[in-house]
C-alpha cells in the first residue's frame, strides 16, 4: 500500500512539474512574441490582444497547480520556529492536527470550486478575446485544492514527510528533488 501511495505521488509530481514547465514556457513565449509585434509592427498588436488573456488564465493555473509542490517541499507559510521549540511528542500530534485541519481546508476549497465551475459552466459565461468557457478558469483552484488536499492526506498517512532537518543548506532544499 505504501509503495502503492509513494509510486502514485511520484506520478503527480512529475505531472505537476511538467505542467508547470509548460505553462511557463508557453507564458514567457507568448510575452515575448507579444513584446516583439508591438515593437516592430504596432498597427497588428489588436490582433494579439488575446495573450494577455492567454497569459493570465495560464498563470491562474501555474499558481493553483504549484499548490501541492510547495507544500511537498515545505515552501509553505508555517510556523515551524514554535514548532521545533516544542517536544517531539508535542510537535508529532500538533503536525497531524495541522495536516488534518489542512486536509479539511483543502478538501472543501476544492469542493467549493468545484461548485462555483459548475455554476459558471451553466451560465455559459465565455472570455472575451479567447472565446473560451469561462469554466477553464475556475476549474483551477479545485484542481489545485484537490491536489493540495492529497498531498495533506499523503502527509497524514505518513506517506511523505516535508520535514527538513534544522540547520540544513536552503539550497540544499532547493535542488533535492
Amino acid at each position: 500500500m505504501i509503495s502503492f501511495a509513494v509510486n502514485f505521488l511520484g506520478k503527480i509530481r512529475f505531472l505537476e512539474r511538467a505542467l508547470v514547465v509548460a505553462i511557463t514556457i508557453s507564458m514567457i513565449g507568448l510575452f515575448g512574441f507579444n513584446v516583439l509585434v508591438r515593437e516592430i509592427s504596432p498597427q497588428y498588436a489588436s490582433t494579439f490582444a488575446w495573450i494577455d488573456e492567454a497569459a493570465r488564465i495560464l498563470m491562474v493555473w501555474g499558481v493553483f497547480i504549484t499548490l501541492g509542490l510547495a507544500f511537498e517541499r515545505g515552501r509553505h507559510i508555517a510556523m515551524t520556529t514554535f514548532l521545533v521549540a516544542l517536544p517531539k511528542t508535542k510537535q508529532y500530534y500538533i503536525r497531524k492536527l495541522i495536516d488534518l485541519v489542512g486536509f479539511i481546508f483543502s478538501a472543501y476549497s476544492s469542493w467549493l470550486g468545484y461548485h462555483i465551475t459548475i455554476f459558471v459552466l451553466n451560465t455559459g459565461q465565455v472570455s472575451p478575446t479567447l472565446n473560451l468557457p469561462m469554466f477553464v478558469l475556475y476549474l483551477a483552484p479545485t484542481v489545485g485544492f484537490l491536489l493540495l488536499a492529497v498531498r495533506y492526506a499523503a502527509e497524514f498517512c505518513g506517506f511523505t514527510s516535508r520535514i527538513c532537518p534544522k540547520n540544513v543548506n536552503t539550497q540544499q532544499n532547493l535542488t533535492a528533488g
